[in-house]
C-alpha cells in the first residue's frame, strides 16, 4: 500500500498535477519550460520533479546539457488502480452488518 499512498501524495499537490497536465499535453519538457509556463521557481519545480521521479511518475533523458522530463503515463493511472486492487486482497474480510 505504500506505493499507492506515494502516488496519491504526488497527485495531491496542485502544482504537481499542473506539471503532469503539461506533460500530458506537451509530452516532454525541461525544467525552465515548466518554471516559465507555470510561473514557479526553479527550486520548487525541481523539488516536485524529484518527488515525481522517485515515485516513477516521470522519467528523464539527457539532451545536451538539458534534462528532459516526460511522464511514465501508464504508471500514474493503471499502476495506481492495479496496486490498489492487489493491496485490497491483503485487507481483512468484510465484517457483515448483522442488522442488514
Amino acid at each position: 500500500m505504500q506505493e499507492v499512498v506515494q502516488l496519491a501524495k504526488i497527485l495531491s499537490d496542485m502544482n504537481r498535477v499542473k506539471i503532469i497536465a503539461l506533460m500530458l499535453r506537451e509530452k516532454e519538457l525541461c525544467v525552465c519550460e515548466i518554471c516559465d509556463t507555470l510561473e514557479l521557481s526553479q527550486p520548487l519545480v525541481s523539488r516536485h520533479l524529484k518527488q515525481m521521479r522517485e515515485a516513477d511518475v516521470v522519467q528523464t533523458r539527457q539532451s545536451g546539457k538539458w534534462i528532459i522530463y516526460s511522464l511514465c503515463e501508464d504508471k500514474i493511472f493503471t499502476s495506481f488502480v492495479d496496486k490498489l486492487k492487489e493491496d485490497s486482497k491483503k485487507l481483512p474480510p468484510i465484517v457483515t452488518c448483522s442488522t442488514r
